[in-house]
Formats: C-alpha cells, sequence, structure tokens
C-alpha cells in the first residue's frame, strides 16, 4: 500500500468501509482508497487479499516496513521511499506484524528506548516527560543483556518444553500400547471363551448323540424281541386254527376209514410253548442320563483346570517382588535378614516406640505399598495350621485390639477347622483343602478386585469385587501363634513366582 495525498479535502473524501472521513489515508494497487486501519483490518480477515470497491486481488508481500510511516510495502509501493528525497531518510526495516504495537500510543512515535525503572518501551518523548528521572537506554541494548543474562534461563524454558513435550508423547505412546495391550487381551479372552464354549457345545451335541442312541439301541433291542415273540406266536395260532378247522371237519364226516385214520393224527394236539412264563421286560434307562452327564463333567472339569492355568498364569505377570518391613513388625515376630520368612517367637522383644508397628495383633506390612495398576504375590503357608495375609491400606489402626474387616482396611482370609475365612462382615466361609501349601493375592486397584488363588492346585479360592481402594494398599501377613506344641513354628516365606508354561 502507498500513502495517499494528505492534501485531500475531507469534505470531499471519505473511507468507502467505515464512511468516514479517511484517517491515514492508503491506496490500493486499484486506485481505490481507505483508511489505513480500516483496509488493513479488513485484510486481516480475508483469505486473499482484494479490494473491497471492486473485489479485484492482490499479491501484497511486505518487502520492507517503514519506521517513519509506521506502514510495511510491498515492491511496487515501496518506490517512492526510494526515489523521494524526504521519504529516504526513512529507517527501512525487514517486515514487521503490528507495527502499530510498536509505537507509543501516548507520543505517537516508535518504542525504541527502554525504562530501567519500569521495566517498560518508551519513545523518545517519553524520556523527557513521565520518565525524565528514569535511567533509560537503547532498546537493542537492553535487549542484548536481557539475552546473554536469560539465555541460560531461556535454554532450560526450552529444555522442560521439549522434556514435557517428550513426556506427553510417551504418555500418548503408553496409553496406545495400553488400548492394543487391551485388545489383544480382549481378543485372547475371546478366543479362549469361544474355544471353551465350542468344546463345552460339542461335548454336550456328543452326549445328547450318545445318549440317544444308547435309548434308541436298548429300545430297538426290546422291538425285535418282542416282535420275535408275536411272530411265533401268531404261527402257533395259525397252526391252531388249521387243527380247528380239520377237527370241525372230520366231526361231520361219515367215511369210517378216514375218520379213524384221521382222528389219531389230530388227537394230539400240535408242538406249542408255554407262554406263561414268557413276558418281554421293557428297558431300563437308569443311569443311563446320569452316566452321560458324567462324561460330560469330565470334559467340563477338563475345560476348567484349562481355564484355571491360564487365569492364574495371567495374573502371575502381575508379581512384585515385596519385603517385610521391620518398623511395622509386632515385637514377637521373628523377621528373616531377607525380609521374606517371618514366624512367631515367644518372647517380646524391647524395639523403639515407632507409630507404624503393630502392638496388639502379631501383624507385618510390606515396604513397599501400591496406589494404581495391578500386582500379584505369592505366600508360603505348608506347614501351618494357623495364618492371616492379604491387603491392608496405609491409615489402618495399629495399635490396640483391632477389627480386621474391609471396613476398616483389611482384606484378609485365614484358616479356621477345616474352612477358610474371608474377613467379611458377614464372614464368608469356605471349604479347605488340606494339601494347600502356598496362596496368591492378586489386585487391580483401579478396578477394586482382590482375588485369592491355591497357587499348588492352580485354583481359585475367592474373590472380593468392587472394593474401594483410594489409598497405598501394603501386603500384610500374620504367621499366627505357636501353640504349646509347637505345630505351628513355621514361617510364613513370600516365595518367588514361578510362572509355568
Amino acid at each position: 500500500m502507498a500513502s495517499a495525498n494528505t492534501s485531500w479535502s475531507e469534505e470531499n473524501f471519505s473511507c468507502t468501509i467505515c464512511l468516514d472521513v479517511f484517517s491515514s489515508p492508503v491506496s490500493t494497487p486499484c486506485g481505490h482508497n481507505f483508511c489505513r486501519t480500516c483496509i488493513t483490518k479488513f485484510w486481516d480477515e480475508q483469505v486473499q487479499s482484494k479490494c473491497p470497491v471492486c473485489n479485484k486481488t492482490f499479491d501484497l508481500k511486505a518487502v520492507k516496513s517503514c519506521l517513519g510511516c509506521f506502514m510495511s510495502y510491498c515492491q511496487t509501493h515501496l518506490e517512492p521511499h526510494q526515489r523521494v528525497a524526504r521519504l529516504k531518510t526513512h529507517q527501512l526495516v525487514e517486515p514487521m506484524d503490528r507495527l502499530e504495537d510498536r509505537v507509543c500510543k501516548k507520543h505517537d512515535r516508535l518504542l525504541e528506548l527502554f525504562c530501567k525503572t519500569e521495566q517498560v518501551s518508551v519513545c523518545q518523548f517519553c524520556t523527557e516527560t513521565d520518565h525524565k528521572s528514569h535511567p533509560i537506554v537503547p532498546l537493542k541494548e537492553e535487549y542484548e543483556v536481557w539475552m546473554q543474562v536469560k539465555m541460560t534461563q531461556l535454554g532450560k524454558i526450552a529444555s522442560d518444553v521439549q522434556q514435557m513435550i517428550k513426556d506427553r508423547k510417551q504418555k500418548i505412546k503408553e496409553i496406545k500400547d495400553t488400548v492394543e495391550l487391551s485388545k489383544k487381551d480382549a481378543e485372547r479372552e475371546i478366543a479362549d471363551g469361544v474355544q471353551v464354549l465350542t468344546a463345552l457345545k460339542q461335548s454336550i451335541e456328543k452326549c445328547q448323540d450318545d445318549l440317544n442312541q444308547m435309548v434308541k439301541e436298548k429300545l430297538k433291542s426290546t422291538v425285535k424281541q418282542a416282535e420275535g415273540h408275536i411272530k411265533e406266536i401268531e404261527q402257533e395260532i395259525e397252526d391252531l386254527t388249521n387243527r380247528s378247522s380239520e377237527v370241525k371237519q372230520l366231526s361231520h364226516t361219515k367215511d369210517h376209514l378216514k375218520f379213524l385214520k384221521t382222528f389219531r393224527s389230530l388227537k394230539n394236539p400240535p408242538p406249542t410253548r408255554d407262554w406263561t412264563t414268557v413276558e418281554v421286560r421293557p428297558p431300563s434307562y437308569v443311569g443311563t442320563l446320569r452316566r452321560s452327564l458324567d462324561q460330560l463333567e469330565e470334559t467340563l472339569n477338563m475345560e476348567m483346570k484349562k481355564l484355571r492355568d491360564a487365569e492364574l498364569k495371567r495374573v502371575q505377570q502381575y508379581k512384585v517382588d515385596v519385603t517385610l518391613d521391620p518398623d511395622t513388625a509386632h515385637p514377637k515376630l521373628i523377621l528373616s535378614e531377607d525380609g521374606k520368612q517371618v514366624h512367631h517367637g515367644d518372647v517380646v522383644k524391647k524395639l523403639p516406640d515407632n507409630p507404624k508397628r503393630f502392638t496388639v495383633h502379631i501383624f507385618v506390612l510390606t515396604k513397599q505399598s501400591f496406589s494404581s495398576g495391578r500386582f500379584y504375590f505369592e505366600v508360603q503357608v505348608k506347614d501351618k495350621t494357623g495364618w492371616c495375609l492379604g491387603v491392608a491400606r496405609e491409615s489402618i489402626a495399629r495399635k490396640g485390639q483391632i477389627t480386621v474387616t474391609p471396613e476398616t482396611g483389611y482384606w484378609n482370609i485365614f484358616p479356621n477347622n477345616d474352612e477358610l475365612i474371608f474377613s467379611d462382615n458377614p464372614a464368608v466361609r469356605l471349604p479347605l483343602r488340606a494339601e494347600l501349601q502356598k496362596v496368591g493375592v492378586f489386585v487391580d486397584y483401579d478396578e477394586g478386585l482382590l482375588s485369592f488363588y491355591d497357587v499348588e492346585a492352580r485354583v481359585h479360592i475367592t474373590s472380593a469385587i468392587g472394593c474401594t481402594f483410594s489409598e497405598p494398599l501394603y501386603p500384610f501377613i500374620c504367621p499366627g501363634n505357636n501353640d504349646y506344641k509347637g505345630d505351628n513354628s513355621a514361617p510364613l516365606i513370600i516365595s518367588p513366582v514361578n510362572q509355568t508354561d
């Protein structure tokens, strides 16, 4: 754009955009005139620069900005600054955006100085008025000082920003990886389900076919036997009917010779079977369906075993390495040096008063806690008659008598005679296998799920769902008291998790 002739009369010329007298008028290459602010704002709102009057489009790329005119010029409209003597004195710089922001609003002069007192950019007139007593330096000089002082900080900011970007890209990757893992888990779950249910469906169909075949074979055998008897009886009836006819005919004959000759052959009855002892017994189907269901149950148990193996393998993927925390252990408990074993001692040790230590219940927590995700650990309970294990939240009571339930922050199981008890209100009673040697504990913190497993038998013991986990969880164990015979003196052992193929 080029500046218009400033001698134009305000009465004769007005801007077609604001309909007011020109303010800093400029001309477009097509010859139309506008206020500089009006046409600039108009073009800022357009995809391509064009004249508001005739709609002619322009390629108006600025090549220089004038600090005297406070405007930017394309190559065509820059020509007067290279020709007119008065304009040649203007300072031309590389193109700048929003030149109006570089001009003092009060004095309409270029902001080329810096006030060190108020830390603001000022023009020459400002230094003679509002900032008269303030130390003033050229803007470029202050910039160079700031660049020297702040370069390290800027570098750190840039580094921090790059790290933040990297962290967020990593988080996106983690989320995508989780989604992909979830898809694979879902596909595997569906595939396993289809495999098991297909096998069960085939077993049920085979069971039904075998049952039908067995019943039909029994019925066929009975029908065949009955049909044989009927055929034989019908033959006897036919023979007897024939004998009856012969006797009737003989009774009317007048031939003495024939009568005597025939009578001798008819006086003995035809050979027949004693049918009073013959019977057709209906087939017995007692036990037929049961035997078919026994086969189905055997197949189901095989598939359930596969499922239990698969389930345990999955939770074992989330194994964690945990060690017992001596600062939490009851004074009668004796911990191994590696923090993996604990048993009950008969002597109360003198230990420092620690707010984390249990004082009545012979419990001990692990050093490690978990506030999200999934984790799994195993504890050997072999040769133990009394024990307790599970997880507890961080804020549990540790002094004095404690009610051990989920409401108070404890989720655990323990043996009682021939039962396993899950501490709840009311308690959940479960069958206890005499061969129970190792217990696996799995927690999905975010899902509120807690599960216990018989590791050696690869059997799911019980689960608690819908748990409210709102703070860090600690694995905890209790080896139980030693009885007078020493039957419960064996230690509880946090065992390494061995995943089987």
